[in-house]
C-alpha cells in the first residue's frame, strides 16, 4: 500500500510541467491565428452592417407632405347655390299692453327656408311653404350674411303648400338657376340645403339621391281624421328636417327642382323626405305673384267617401249596384252654386266626372284643381235612388 502512494505523488509532481508547455504553445498558436483573420473579419462586419442599413431604409417608409384638394362638384354648388337658400320667421303679433307700454310686440312663431328664386325690376322674389309663413302678421327673412330684412307676403296656397314672399332687391346678389323636375331620374343624386331646427343651423347642406317620383302623400288639412288632399312630390333620402321646409332640392347642375316640404317623422321610418317638384310649383308661383291666391274651380258641395258608408247601407238607403268600386257622396248643396243650379241633391253618389273614375275626394279635387278651368262644362256621372244619372255643371269661381 506505501509504494501505490509514493507512485502516485511523485506522478503528480511531475505532470505540471508537461501541461504548461501546452498552455504557453496554444496561446501562442492561438495569438498567431487572430493576427492572421482579423482584418477578414473587420471586413466582413462592415459590409453586414452596411446591408442592416440598406435593409433597414427599404422597410421604412418614405415621409412625404401632400396636398388635398378638397374642392368638388358639390362644393362647388353649394358655394354658388347657398346664398340663395334663405331664412324665414314667422311672426306674430301679441298683446302685451300697459299702462307703460300700449302698443303690441311680434314674436316669433316658427321658422323655415325659403329660396331666391327671381329678380324683377326692384324686387327679388322668395318662394316658401304656406306652412311655414301661416298665419304671420309679420314676415322677417334672414339673407346668407345674416342680414335681417322685413319680407311682404304677396299669397300663399293650403293645398299646394306654397308662398311667395318679396323683398326688396337691393340685397340680394343672385337668384337660384331654375331646373325641372320632370327629367329627373331615380338614383340621380340631389342636394338640400335650408336651416333645420331653426337660424341657429342655417346653410345645412345634406346629399342624397332621387327616391322616387310623383310620390301621392294624403294631408288632412283640418285634423279630422280625413284626407283632404294627396300632394304629389318628389322622395329623397336627403335629410330634411323641420326648420328645412321651403328650401332647395337641387341637382348636380345647380338648379332647383324642388321645394323641400315635408318628411315622415315615424321612429320606424327612416331617410323619407319629400319635395313640392318645380314644374308642378312654379304655375302656381306665378299666380301667387300676380294675383296673391290659387283661383280653382268651385263646385259648391260638402262630400265624403263611400267607403265610410256601411256596406249595408249602399243597398239598402242608396241603392246602389253591387259592383260599384266606389265614388263620394253628397252631404250638402251650397245654396245658389254650380251644382245646385244643375239639380244635384244630397245624397247622389258621384262616380265619374268627364269621363273619369272617381272613387274618393282625392280623386274628385285632383281632377276638378288639376284638370278644369273657371267657367270650363264639367260632366258629372251619379247615382240617385240607384239610378245612373249624368248632368252638365259649368264651374264657378270660389270666393
Amino acid at each position: 500500500m506505501g509504494y501505490y502512494d509514493n507512485q502516485r505523488s511523485t506522478n503528480r509532481y511531475k505532470k505540471p510541467k508537461r501541461n504548461w508547455f501546452i498552455l504557453i504553445l496554444g496561446i501562442t498558436i492561438g495569438a498567431v491565428l487572430v493576427f492572421l483573420i482579423k482584418p477578414y473579419l473587420f471586413d466582413q462586419a462592415q459590409k453586414d452592417g452596411l446591408n442592416r442599413n440598406t435593409n433597414q431604409s427599404q422597410l421604412s417608409p418614405s415621409v412625404r407632405n401632400v396636398k388635398l384638394n378638397i374642392t368638388s362638384q358639390i362644393t362647388n354648388i353649394v358655394e354658388e347655390v347657398a346664398p340663395t337658400v334663405v331664412g324665414v320667421t314667422n311672426l306674430q303679433l301679441q298683446s302685451n299692453r300697459t299702462l307703460w307700454n300700449p302698443e303690441e310686440e311680434a314674436s316669433q312663431a316658427g321658422t323655415g327656408s325659403g329660396v331666391i328664386y327671381k329678380n324683377e325690376d326692384k324686387y327679388s322674389y322668395i318662394v316658401t311653404n304656406h306652412h311655414v309663413i301661416e298665419g304671420a302678421d309679420e314676415i322677417e327673412i334672414i339673407l346668407y350674411d345674416e342680414t335681417s330684412i322685413r319680407a311682404e307676403l304677396l299669397g300663399s296656397d293650403l293645398f299646394s303648400d306654397l308662398a311667395v314672399l318679396r323683398v326688396d332687391s337691393k340685397s340680394i346678389p343672385h337668384v337660384i338657376g331654375i331646373g325641372s323636375s320632370e327629367t329627373v331620374k331615380v338614383g340621380e343624386p340631389v342636394i338640400a340645403i335650408g336651416n333645420p331646427l331653426g337660424h341657429m343651423f342655417a346653410g345645412s347642406v345634406t346629399q342624397g339621391i332621387i327616391s322616387g317620383k310623383q310620390r301621392t302623400i294624403p294631408q288632412d288639412f283640418n285634423q279630422d281624421g280625413r284626407s283632404d288632399w294627396q300632394a304629389e312630390v318628389l322622395q329623397t333620402d336627403a335629410a330634411i328636417n323641420p326648420g328645412n321646409s321651403g328650401g332647395a332640392l337641387i341637382n348636380m347642375g345647380g338648379q332647383l327642382i324642388g321645394i323641400n316640404s315635408m318628411k315622415i317623422n315615424e321612429s320606424a321610418v327612416e331617410g323619407m323626405s319629400f319635395s313640392i317638384p318645380i314644374d308642378t310649383a312654379l304655375p302656381i308661383m306665378e299666380e301667387l305673384e300676380t294675383t296673391g291666391t290659387v283661383t280653382r274651380p268651385y263646385l259648391g258641395v260638402e262630400i265624403y267617401p263611400l267607403e265610410e258608408v256601411p256596406r249595408r247601407e249602399w243597398r239598402d238607403t242608396l241603392n246602389l249596384p253591387k259592383d260599384l268600386p266606389g265614388g263620394v257622396y253628397i252631404w250638402s248643396i251650397e245654396s245658389l252654386s254650380p251644382a245646385d243650379k244643375a239639380g244635384l241633391d244630397r245624397l247622389d253618389v258621384i262616380t265619374h266626372l268627364d269621363g273619369k273614375e272617381v272613387k274618393d275626394m282625392i280623386d274628385l279635387r285632383k281632377i276638378l284643381y288639376q284638370e278644369k278651368k273657371v267657367g270650363d262644362d264639367l260632366l258629372i256621372t251619379y247615382y240617385r235612388n240607384g239610378k245612373h244619372q249624368e248632368v252638365k255643371v259649368k264651374l264657378g269661381k270660389q270666393e
